[in-house]
């Protein structure tokens, strides 16, 4: 096994990184495109186009279940859950936000939005009774919906967001958390950090060295490990190549941002995460043409994928990472360091 695994990966099109990798294995192949994922009772959530919503089992991929939200065919590029429930809302006006009952699969469409800018970029469980939900807006006010104790409302704000600053659906992943603050992404004319304190209510908004000034360009993806260090990758989707300014971290919780690898990376990038229990220093990145990883806090990537299509990822362990994108689902296991 030791002698055909290297000419596996390589016909795979995946390089060893530092002989981490030890396996990459679809476990799902549908006419889809997939921007959200959860992992829950050891299953891999997803929603997506055509109104689909599922999950497919990590340890039986055989086992695995998909169901239709709507007779629209609706577009799906955000997915949460709580205790109890998935919750997902469509991209596109109308904007219908569902809830899934985890045991039951039932569905109800609980709360719309029926504004015709309503664009959802984002859906983010801050804990088990608060979330919001980020979209685009027609009078260049930051608008959220917020979800808190099992009641829907727009979050009430004064932030002013610039001509042509908006967001992508690009992974479901623009939105950021810990117990204090919630963080936002901005991307386009304007790629910004708007920074939620939890306590107060009142939201700091930071300017970013992430390339922008294109409705193209800016932040696609945020993560952070803690009130202080979290990492930002972007770019330009109509520039797959491009890769200056795209990559940024910050030390003190968004308020500055150091850019990284600046011309030494992959290239356009849709989602980022920090590896659970590596305080930071281990961070999966993808985009449509690439998976690369850092093992030093963001500052230089390697390249370990060439296979295209991937949008967003997640971690599943400290060993195992759930890929998903156009028309499949992917896990890659990591040898243990051990």
């Amino acid at each position: 096994m030791k002698k055909i695994l290297p000419f596996l990966l390589i016909f795979l099109g995946i390089s060893t990184f530092s002989q981490q990798i030890e396996s990459f294995e679809t476990i799902l192949n549908d006419k889809i495109s997939i921007r959200a994922l959860e992992i829950y009772d050891n299953k891999v959530w997803y929603s997506g186009t055509d109104s689909k919503f599922g999950f497919v089992d990590l340890k039986d991929s055989k086992n695995q279940k998909q169901i239709k939200l709507s007779d629209e065919k609706l577009q799906f590029r955000t997915l949460a859950q709580d205790q109890d429930s998935f919750y997902t809302v469509n991209i596109e006006s109308p904007a219908y936000f569902f809830t899934i009952d985890k045991k039951t699969l039932k569905y109800q469409n609980k709360f719309s939005d029926v504004s015709k800018a309503a664009f959802y970029d984002a859906f983010h469980f801050v804990n088990n009774k608060l979330a919001f939900a980020f979209s685009d807006t027609d009078d260049n006010r930051l608008k959220l919906i917020m979800y808190k104790n099992g009641e829907w409302s727009f979050f009430s704000n004064n932030v002013k967001l610039n001509q042509g600053e908006a967001a992508f659906a690009a992974s479901n992943t623009n939105i950021a958390s810990t117990k204090k603050n919630v963080w936002i992404a901005t991307g386009g004319k304007a790629s910004r950090i708007l920074r939620l304190n939890l306590s107060s209510g009142k939201i700091e908004v930071f300017n970013t060295p992430i390339i922008q000034g294109e409705s193209s360009q800016g932040m696609y993806s945020i993560d952070f490990l803690d009130d202080k260090f979290g990492i930002a990758v972007g770019g330009d989707y109509t520039k797959q190549e491009a890769n200056i300014n795209n990559i940024a971290t910050t030390n003190d919780g968004g308020e500055t941002w150091q850019i990284q690898a600046s011309g030494k990376n992959a290239g356009y990038t849709t989602c980022v995460k920090i590896k659970p229990n590596s305080k930071g220093k281990e961070i999966i990145s993808v985009g449509d043409q690439h998976i690369s990883y850092s093992s030093d806090f963001g500052k230089t990537w390697k390249k370990i994928s060439d296979e295209k299509g991937f949008f967003v990822c997640e971690w599943v362990d400290g060993n195992t990472i759930v890929f998903a994108g156009k028309d499949k689902i992917s896990v890659m296991k990591l040898k243990s360091a051990n």
